[in-house]
């Protein structure tokens, strides 16, 4: 009879795969899978945290917890943020303040950190001469996995991926998002509670960014996997993230939950009607509204004292026009980023 733990690689579905299972067979007497204490605890704490390479400070007295959910780590190239993710991983040592992991010290603690971390580099770490299923593998068997449950383990991660049709290939005959994915299977194996993914969508063509970060959604949805995702693209962490921590020159200058961050802007409305946007745009003005047309036909509508949803249809029906769309106009992530970068370099 198999194992829980091997009867889940059998599962006729990929996405089963990856789900939680009440009774993991445990890889180095620990289980694989998250616990009702891990998903409510807070995942990572950091505390007056500063980090230098030589006289260069890379983090400079960061403080920052991170409860479980999808976290983006978001600011420019050289910020901070790999930097902040390799620490935490025991790999640099800060030069002062504390920082736990699941409640452990990463002093002392790192290797039992790292069995329950997944960790998706921003740099390339496969091997080109090797296949993508003997790659995966093999970082099974780092992780502590027996040997057979690693290679019966990379066979469903690589499914779930989408590299099932390319894990005997060699992965120099790679793309770059084959690349990425085999990158992620690697994260994947040993069904780690948290997930470190930096950049992720490195060097992926507009399809298979959309295709990796919906993956990832997934992910977060169906295994309940705790990520942090390191990235300077915007768009990445809308994508996917729920709150956001914004890194700048080492320093933390922004953070927050992404519908807190992205609020309302005054009493602004952004309407599209099916067609004659400009007459009912006069028609408005006329009215006390300031209509701004943009480029696609969209109306950003505003109003000195309030612009309600029931007025706009009332108004529409007296000139004959259809709203086909109508909502609050919200700060952009871009908006809150650019901000956030000049207030701390002032």
């Amino acid at each position: 009879m198999r194992e829980p733990h091997e009867a889940a690689l059998y599962s006729s579905s990929p996405a089963e795969a990856l789900l939680p299972q009440a009774s993991s067979k445990p890889i180095n007497g620990r289980p694989t899978t998250m616990t009702q204490d891990d998903t409510n605890a807070r995942i990572v704490d950091i505390q007056g945290m500063t980090v230098s390479y030589g006289t260069r400070v890379a983090l400079d007295n960061v403080t920052l917890p991170i409860e479980p959910g999808v976290v983006g780590l978001l600011g420019p190239n050289g910020a901070g943020k790999s930097t902040l993710l390799r620490t935490l991983l025991g790999f640099i040592r800060p030069a002062s303040g504390t920082a736990s992991v699941f409640g452990m010290p990463i002093a002392g603690n790192a290797l039992r950190i790292r069995q329950r971390i997944g960790y998706m580099p921003e740099k390339d770490i496969t091997s080109p001469k090797i296949s993508a299923v003997s790659f995966v593998s093999y970082c099974g068997s780092l992780a502590g996995m027996p040997r057979s449950d690693a290679i019966q383990r990379a066979h469903e991660v690589l499914n779930y991926v989408g590299l099932d049709e390319e894990r005997y290939r060699t992965m120099e005959t790679f793309s770059a998002g084959m690349l990425q994915r085999a990158k992620l299977a690697q994260a994947l194996i040993h069904d780690p509670r948290l997930l470190f993914l930096d950049e992720p969508t490195n060097g992926l063509d507009p399809t298979g960014r959309v295709e990796m970060l919906n993956l990832i959604t997934e992910i977060a949805k169906l295994k309940q996997v705790a990520i942090i995702l390191s990235s300077h693209l915007l768009p990445d962490i809308e994508h996917v993230c729920e709150r956001v921590v914004v890194i700048n020159q080492g320093r933390i200058v922004r953070t927050g939950d992404m519908t807190d961050l992205t609020r309302m802007k005054g009493r602004m409305m952004e309407v599209r009607v099916r067609e004659g946007y400009a007459t009912f745009a006069d028609y408005l003005r006329k009215h006390g509204f300031n209509a701004q047309e943009t480029h696609d036909g969209t109306l950003i509508v505003t109003h000195d004292d309030s612009v309600t949803v029931e007025r706009l249809y009332a108004l529409a029906r007296e000139t004959g026009h259809q709203i086909r769309h109508v909502s609050p106009v919200r700060q952009k992530l871009e908006e809150v980023f650019l901000e956030a970068i000049q207030e701390a370099t002032v």
